[in-house]
């Protein structure tokens, strides 16, 4: 059984099960993902567009649907008694299917590891009680919780095996009408309905004053897999410059001079392609009141939180507007030094990620588990 309630935990759970699959052709595999899991051969209980929430209010507004959502996947674990739990990062529910797992006997592998070290360490005490191996993926975190005595392991990032582009940037701009003569802006407004909500307005805002100065600037918008093209109709004005390309994220985040980027799996993909980037998040009051009290870190993209340094301005909350990206946009598009430092640090996390093979070493795991 495998757990994963997001878009990039179905892009990484669809290696796993990939690899679980060609290791074992008669494993049933059932859970929670998205289509490239159930492309990959797992059967969907519940589809990752279901358990998409952004902020504290947000989960209180569907909390009837989890509690029922919960209910129902450890009645599973009850019927089903699979040989092994894999638990893909989604700490809300997971962590709380760990123990309902661990007091039913059944073994849990967590892969991707909820990010503690942002939000405190409390938890892991308790993830050491119901957590019997750990696949980890950021190389600092394998030290933490084997302090706390969790079998972790550190298997690489699997973004260093599926960051592929199918185009070439001549390919791209010709099958989209694009000038390669003119700077290019990629925005990545995220992969959750209210992520693109609260966040796209105020890209396009921040384009449409930049456009003032710069005019030339030719601005391209990635539309996430995971969601329906109507969401960005209801945000993008029919007077607009901002062109929306489909199923060409990677080479978005490849062939862009810049990008603004929603906070989250896309910003580290972006630092892989060695993209200069901003940066940007917004969520509703509650949720940023709640987090500015838990999260104990500096810095939430997962870029400046691996390069343990400030490589990539932020924009969070109400510092996400217009007037403040702008100067940045600038500096980042026309001062090469500035953007040559940017591209150097970012090759620099590459490095620190280790080699590709994450899914490959995490199906090992499993198996050897079972």
């Amino acid at each position: 059984m495998i757990i994963a309630g997001e878009a990039s935990g179905d892009l990484h759970g669809s290696g796993l099960v990939r690899e679980l699959k060609e290791k074992d052709p008669n494993l049933r595999i059932f859970g929670i993902g998205g289509d490239k899991m159930q492309q990959s051969g797992m059967e969907l209980i519940y589809h990752v567009n279901e358990m998409s929430v952004l902020g504290f209010l947000d989960v209180l507004k569907q909390f009837r649907f989890f509690k029922r959502v919960y209910k129902h996947l450890v009645d599973k674990l009850e019927k089903e008694q699979p040989a092994v739990l894999v638990l893909i990062d989604y700490p809300g529910l997971n962590l709380k299917l760990a123990n309902a797992a661990h007091q039913k006997g059944i073994k849990v592998l967590y892969y991707i590891a909820p990010q503690v070290w942002a939000w405190g360490k409390k938890r892991v005490k308790k993830m050491a009680q119901t957590v019997d191996k750990m696949a980890i993926i950021i190389p600092f975190e394998e030290k933490m919780y084997r302090d706390a005595r969790i079998d972790a392991t550190f298997v690489g990032h699997p973004l260093l095996e599926t960051l592929k582009t199918k185009l070439t940037k001549n390919e791209l701009f010709t099958r989209h009408g694009l000038n390669p003569n003119l700077k290019t802006i990629g925005l990545l407004p995220g992969s959750r309905p209210l992520e693109v909500k609260r966040l796209l307005p105020e890209m396009l805002r921040t384009i449409k004053l930049l456009k003032n100065s710069h005019p030339n600037i030719q601005v391209v918008l990635g539309k996430a897999d995971s969601l329906d093209l109507e969401i960005y109709k209801q945000v993008i004005p029919e007077t607009n410059e901002v062109q929306l390309l489909e199923n060409s994220t990677y080479e978005i985040m490849k062939h862009s001079d810049l990008l603004i980027v929603a906070s989250g799996t896309a910003t580290l993909e972006s630092a892989l392609l060695e993209t200069p980037l901003i940066i940007v998040y917004k969520v509703d009051r509650l949720s940023y009141f709640i987090g500015r009290m838990l999260v104990k870190i500096d810095s939430i993209g997962l870029v400046n939180v691996i390069a343990e340094k400030r490589i990539v301005p932020e924009f969070i909350q109400h510092q996400f507007k217009a007037e403040n990206l702008i100067p940045e946009m600038e500096n980042l598009l026309f001062d090469q030094k500035r953007k040559a430092k940017m591209i150097k640090d970012l090759s620099e996390i590459k490095q620190k990620l280790g080699k590709a093979g994450a899914a490959e070493k995490t199906a090992q795991m499993v198996l050897g588990m079972m």
